[in-house]
């Protein structure tokens, strides 16, 4: 077929014929953007008349995106408790910083966890608004601490190290992942889930969506240039109030439950 065929009616009847197959409407959106601009350079270089994407919608997307697993505290508990070493260090880094698992996490490097100070400094990150500092928390930095301590403080410049080649970062963990949600008895959800997770538990916890959005890297950098160091408190404050939110789960679980007179057992 050559481009000069390939009209708006001909576009329709390729969605609708992915469609029918079950591919998936993101999937569809990606061919077609590839097409457009095929279309788009042949319409540039007189090749065809005019391109026919003119007529023609992408497909909503939106409805079909995957929601996130936000863990509960109790599913958490149970993944921990299975989970190898260095699975059970990351999740809780995870859970505690929101870093990105791969381009952030897996990334690190141990001279840019602050231990005196409890920061970790994100130098490069997705975008410009991910490169930042946070704060970590006592559990988060007792997490940290052990697992450097399993591996020898001068086994790898990375926290997360390929073990069969310390001076390269961790990549494929995708089996060690799924292994801890299936021995935890979780059914599978991405890593990635768990930024999503402490995303949710600071909004419980009553912090504004701006500074969650600010501590996971999801914000303006004009604002940070700006409210430099309100932000740097507000986020410690964020990481308190995570603190509590846990504190007070976990109170909750270790309270004796109540006979139906009243009295505790």
């Amino acid at each position: 077929m050559k481009l000069s065929d390939i009209t708006a009616s001909v576009i329709e009847d390729f969605k609708e014929k992915r469609l029918s197959q079950g591919v998936r409407t993101a999937t569809i959106n990606r061919d077609l953007a590839v097409l457009r601009r095929m279309m788009k350079l042949a319409d540039r270089k007189m090749l065809i008349n005019e391109t026919s994407f003119r007529d023609v919608d992408f497909l909503e997307e939106r409805k079909q995106r995957r929601r996130p697993h936000i863990l509960t505290f109790e599913e958490e508990d149970r993944m921990l408790a299975v989970a190898v070493p260095h699975i059970r260090a990351l999740a809780v880094l995870i859970l505690e910083t929101g870093m990105r698992s791969r381009r952030e996490a897996l990334s690190l490097l141990w001279r840019y966890v602050d231990f005196v100070n409890n920061l970790i400094c994100v130098p490069d990150s997705k975008t410009p608004a991910g490169e930042r500092t946070i704060p970590i928390s006592d559990r988060c930095k007792t997490e940290l601490l052990r697992w450097r301590s399993l591996l020898g403080p001068e086994f790898s410049p990375y926290v997360f190290p390929n073990m069969h080649d310390p001076s390269k970062p961790l990549k494929d963990l995708r089996r060690s992942w799924a292994r801890a949600l299936k021995d935890a008895g979780l059914r599978y959800f991405w890593l990635y889930d768990l930024r999503h997770t402490l995303a949710s538990r600071l909004t419980q916890a009553g912090v504004s969506p701006i500074f969650v959005a600010q501590i996971i890297g999801h914000s303006s950098t004009s604002i940070l240039s700006t409210y430099a160091r309100a932000i740097d408190e507000y986020r410690r404050d964020a990481i308190h109030k995570l603190e509590n939110l846990r504190h007070d789960h976990v109170s909750r679980e270790e309270r004796p439950p109540k006979l139906p007179n009243g009295s505790v057992q």
